[in-house]
């Protein structure tokens, strides 16, 4: 028996598939696994068959033919084409998580691609298919183009493509935002997005943070956030959080300090923990910092803090990132905006009149 991959076109009505299905079976060809991609030209499906090993390519195109099937193109297959199309996008995925910079390779893998090509920003591309071509927009900028002389893409094929792009886009800039910083005593910090698998770091971070600090962060109220909150904080569904580890000579990391960013609209929430060894050594600027940089990539029009009155070192950091005004005050906490480079207020954009 030998493995080949079919594909061909059938109307999009009530028993067709099952003519096609029929027609290759009267030959003993035995169908492994088959897809369905809807189409506005008909049902296109997609098979992985073992047949005979005397059955020729024109004697499956002429089965295919004869169970009503169009616009048929038949190759040979190999054993790896056993896997469903869903499991190989996820095995696909997964790859990228170890090497980000893989996608070209895996859009050929996912695709059969013949070559895919990376343009960059600003070249003039419409996103789509045809049936030789298409075109994915990378979340990073710029395009992919997609090459494949057949068989002719499909709806589904596109949408499962630009998915896996914008996993690999994500892996990307996440690997992008990794920095080291180091400090002017020459200790080393790694700084980077916070996942899933921090919750136990980021719990040992509030244990080592005075009292003081966590209320000064949560505002007197929750001293020690819940798991559950902790994991919302880590991996917030619109925002980001950053972590400063530590790495100690017998090569233990250890999060000394946190910054998270909610974001709700155009607006964004920023707050710091910093553990209290590690502060007034420009750690939580450099934290800020670097949401502020996110929060303008992401077109937020402004961050807003809230901390203690009394609060004068993170008073301080503020009005190094443009706080001018005294904020709204309630009691004894200051609500302050902070800008968002290369955004205009609308007083900005408002022009001068005379009088």
């Amino acid at each position: 028996m030998a493995l080949w991959r079919i594909r061909a076109t059938v109307e999009d009505k009530p028993g067709y598939l099952s003519v096609l299905t029929a027609s290759l079976a009267l030959r003993s060809v035995n169908i492994l696994a088959v897809q369905v991609h809807t189409t506005e030209g008909g049902a296109v499906d997609d098979f992985l068959v073992d047949a005979p090993d005397t059955m020729s390519e024109a004697e499956l195109h002429a089965a295919i033919t004869r169970g009503r099937g169009r616009d048929a193109f038949v190759t040979r297959a190999e054993a790896q084409g056993l896997a469903d199309q869903p499991t190989r996008a996820l095995a696909l995925a997964g790859r990228l998580v170890h090497d980000p910079d893989s996608l070209g390779e895996a859009l050929v893998t996912l695709l059969d691609a013949a070559e895919v090509r990376w343009r960059p920003a600003g070249t003039v591309v419409l996103h789509g298919f045809d049936e030789e071509r298409m075109t994915l927009i990378d979340p990073a900028g710029g395009t992919y183009e997609v090459r494949r002389p057949a068989p002719a893409f499909t709806p589904a094929e596109y949408a499962r493509a630009q998915a896996l792009v914008e996993v690999g886009g994500a892996l990307v800039r996440r690997a992008a935002d990794r920095t080291t910083l180091l400090l002017p005593d020459g200790a080393e910090l790694l700084i980077r997005a916070a996942t899933a698998d921090d919750v136990e770091g980021v719990r040992r971070l509030h244990a080592h943070s005075s009292l003081l600090s966590r209320r000064r962060r949560y505002l007197g109220g929750m001293q020690v956030p819940s798991e559950a909150r902790l994991r919302r904080m880590l991996e917030p569904a619109h925002g980001l959080t950053l972590l400063a580890v530590h790495t100690d000579p017998a090569g233990a990391e250890r999060v000394v300090a946190m910054a998270t960013l909610l974001a709700e609209g155009d607006l964004g929430e920023v707050a710091l923990l910093v553990q209290d060894a590690w502060q007034r050594r420009g750690v939580g600027t450099v934290l800020l910092r670097r949401l502020t940089a996110w929060a303008a990539r992401t077109h937020l029009s402004a961050l807003v803090a809230h901390t203690g009155a009394d609060n004068v070192a993170m008073l301080r950091t503020l009005r190094r990132f443009g706080v001018t005004d005294c904020g709204d005050r309630d009691g004894a906490v200051l609500s302050l905006t902070l800008p968002v480079p290369g955004h205009r207020s609308a007083s900005d954009e408002t022009p001068a009149t005379s009088g």
